[in-house]
């Protein structure tokens, strides 16, 4: 008798965590995160490659090396980005 019990427990109890929703499916990243957070590297990357191409002429000519540290600014916030990709 106690074990019928028991197995009725265990399938409630099965019932109830396939309704439930796990704690993951509520955390999931927007739609928009993962184009952002590509689209943070891509730039990043196409800016620094545009200063080195032009001959150090372009993107911002007036800011001359620092045109580097911007373009890898925007990419180090695509790949911190990816820490909180899910």
């Amino acid at each position: 008798m106690s074990s019928e019990k028991s197995v009725e427990k265990a399938r409630a109890a099965k019932a109830r965590a396939t309704r439930e929703r796990s704690p993951h499916d509520e955390q999931r990243n927007p739609a928009w995160f993962k184009p952002v957070m590509f689209g943070f590297m891509i730039v990043g990357f196409l800016w620094v490659i545009v200063y080195y191409v032009s001959g150090t002429t372009l993107p911002l000519p007036q800011l001359g090396s620092w045109n580097i540290v911007i373009g890898f600014g925007v990419m180090f916030i695509g790949f911190i980005m990816t820490t909180r990709w899910k």
